[in-house]
């Protein structure tokens, strides 16, 4: 039987936009280059075609240069899809223009109304429940709707908060299996992943603990050696993603995708 939190049939992406330099970001380090995004992009996609999935690769969304972080719109449940709303005011219009390839994808498509707000990076699926991690992007009004949506769907759904500074919750943690989590020694020291199997990041790679499990892959950014060699060495296939670029806006292996 499939196990929904990491074993997909289907992913949706979205194409960098040429006005990618207009995205949002924490911190400027630099304008990430179009060609070299789209490189990784495309090494992306295969990735995840490589394990028998199929990929719903979007055009581009010039209007929103932070629309290849796809997962900040919906999160796709075996019951169904939650379309979010994202705290960013920039990027609300993104949920409207991933709505009718849900629609096309479930037959039961839910959405955040608000006044709340709440974006997928904030949300991990594990095999007994949906951690959602308050941040500057995800308000408690944001969760609570969410969690109402949730329990009519079976699930049980828990609150917990992102470090201080850290844009979203799985910025810092990533499911590796249904009762694994791959997470930073910041998040980890809140408590927040007690009754789970935790793989910490080596120190200075921080950045790592945004991955993915897809089907029989990990997925992580290149650049990350220690971490790397520690996953393979727990028995994970790592396939290493340039996202160099990705990261000058605040983006990681998450981000690019929505998984169902």
């Amino acid at each position: 039987m499939r196990n929904p939190t990491f074993e997909f049939t289907r992913a949706i992406t979205r194409r960098p936009a040429s006005t990618i330099a207009q995205g949002l970001r924490a911190e400027d380090t630099g304008n990430p280059s179009l060609d070299s995004m789209l490189a990784a992009h495309a090494a992306y996609a295969a990735a995840l075609r490589s394990t028998g999935a199929e990929v719903i690769e979007l055009e581009a969304l010039e209007a929103y240069p932070d629309a290849q972080f796809v997962e900040d719109t919906a999160l796709c449940l075996p019951q169904g899809a939650i379309l979010m709303r994202p705290g960013a005011p920039s990027r609300l219009g993104e949920v409207a223009e991933m709505a009718p390839t849900l629609r096309a994808c479930y037959d039961d498509i839910r959405e955040i109304t608000g006044p709340g707000h709440i974006e997928g990076g904030d949300i991990l699926v594990t095999g007994k429940e949906i951690l959602v991690g308050r941040s500057d992007r995800t308000d408690a009004a944001g969760v609570a709707e969410l969690a109402e949506i949730a329990a009519e769907w079976g699930h049980a759904l828990r609150e917990v908060f992102t470090p201080e500074g850290v844009l979203h919750f799985k910025t810092d943690c990533s499911l590796m299996d249904a009762e694994t989590i791959l997470s930073t020694k910041r998040l980890d020291a809140s408590g927040c992943f007690s009754g789970y199997r935790v793989l910490h990041v080596a120190d200075g790679e921080e950045a790592a603990a945004n991955a993915i499990r897809f089907n029989n892959l990990v997925l992580m950014a290149g650049g990350f050696p220690r971490t790397a060699e520690m996953l393979d060495k727990a028995g994970y296939e790592i396939v290493e993603i340039d996202n160099s670029d990705c990261a000058k806006l605040d983006g990681g292996m998450s981000c690019l995708s929505l998984r169902f």
